[in-house]
């Protein structure tokens, strides 16, 4: 099969949908078929190209993304589009994103009667709220919905997530499962030294945060809750890996904090499995890929009831559910205070962890996409 993967978003950009897009197009290659990535061009991509050399790419003109430095979204391209696809139809193009390459995408598919799964990976009516303009919510929710019903199928990471569209009027929304590698992702990448440079011993709790440092990811919970353990954990020490448009201000006004920065591959095993526990306080996500990689590392983690927690993340045995901001800062500090139980947590985390594999997902989204192949193709045989 010939299969084209369209997104506004890619690594070295670090974020859930990228990561993810990149997961599954290699997962694909890696199950025999051609694969095509089309995506804004990126500085650097000489070199970036030459990493994905098992994946050909269609660079096209983008644009950097207001308030958040490093990352682009793609330039209006249908014509583009239709004209490439034209002359090497894929067999079925998955759309990542809702911006404007992507609408280009389903414009130009829908011409040539190519089917198309588009992705549910971002809860922009969520980021209304989160960036003062709640009265935006329901236009935003109706803009995706628009969206994605163009598509002949909407995928999406949870059981929670397919009702709640479903329930709102998108059609077509199928479940893929995420999986996590669990074999970079490790207790065993767990660094001493690296520890020792963050100001913790063998006896310090570290709390982690893993993820962009954004307004819309409700980090000053996070820091309730550090504030609550550091009152029974003098000593405790909070690490941030990533960044964002949030991350001055929230040093500045936090000194004692330990910025990271963006890490990747092994770095970033390095730093999640040499953390305690991981706060992870955002209400905004689709799925939220670092619950995962947090417990394959190891590490309990807090989070709210809903996403990849609820759907994997067992209270009680692999951290905490919250419901409420209160009850988040409870479960935060309640933990902290057992060192017995967060290391077995983090063995239990591990386990369940290693059930989930990334060959599996490729295999799913494989069969759907050749699925609507197979539709496509019948189609366009009545049609003639």
């Amino acid at each position: 099969m010939r299969y084209a993967l369209v997104t506004e978003t890619w690594p070295p950009e670090v974020n859930g949908v990228a990561l993810t897009v990149q997961g599954l197009a290699h997962g694909l290659r890696a199950r025999g078929h051609a694969v095509e990535v089309v995506r804004p061009r990126q500085p650097g991509d000489a070199r970036s190209a030459a990493e994905d050399g098992t994946l050909a790419t269609l660079l096209l003109r983008g644009a950097a993304l207001p308030r958040y430095p490093g990352l682009r979204f793609g330039l209006p391209a249908t014509r583009l589009l239709a004209r490439h696809w034209l002359q090497a139809p894929p067999d079925a193009v998955y759309v990542a994103t809702e911006g404007p390459l992507g609408w280009s995408a389903l414009r130009a598919a829908a011409r040539l009667g190519i089917p198309v799964a588009s992705g549910f990976h971002t809860r922009f009516d969520h980021y209304m709220r989160d960036y003062g303009m709640p009265w935006l919510e329901g236009t935003a929710l109706s803009w995706m919905r628009r969206f994605h019903n163009r598509a002949d199928a909407t995928l999406v990471p949870t059981l929670e997530l397919q009702e709640f569209l479903q329930a709102r009027g998108f059609e077509r929304v199928v479940r893929l499962a995420r999986a996590v590698d669990s074999a970079q992702l490790s207790p065993s990448s767990r660094d001493d030294a690296l520890r020792a440079a963050w100001g913790a011993d063998a006896g310090t709790l570290v709390a982690i945060h893993v993820g962009r440092i954004a307004p819309e990811k409700n980090l000053d919970l996070a820091v309730r809750a550090f504030r609550a353990i550091q009152r029974q954990r003098p000593d405790a020490r909070f690490v941030w890996v990533g960044d964002g448009p949030a991350r001055e201000a929230l040093a500045r006004a936090n000194p004692d904090f330990v910025f990271c920065g963006v890490r990747r591959g092994a770095e970033l095993a390095r730093h999640f499995a040499s953390g305690d526990l991981f706060l992870f306080p955002s209400r905004s996500e689709t799925f939220g890929n670092v619950t995962l990689e947090a417990m394959a590392s190891g590490v309990p983690t807090v989070a709210f009831d809903s996403g990849a927690a609820r759907e994997h993340l067992v209270h009680g045995v692999h951290g905490a559910l919250a419901d409420t901001d209160a009850g988040f800062v409870d479960a935060a500090t309640r933990l902290a205070g057992d060192d017995l139980v967060l290391r077995a947590m983090g063995r239990a985390g591990r386990t369940a962890m290693l059930r989930l594999r990334p060959e599996q997902v490729a295999a799913d989204f494989d069969a759907l996409l050749a699925a609507l192949a197979r539709r496509g193709d019948r189609h366009a045989a009545l049609a003639a």
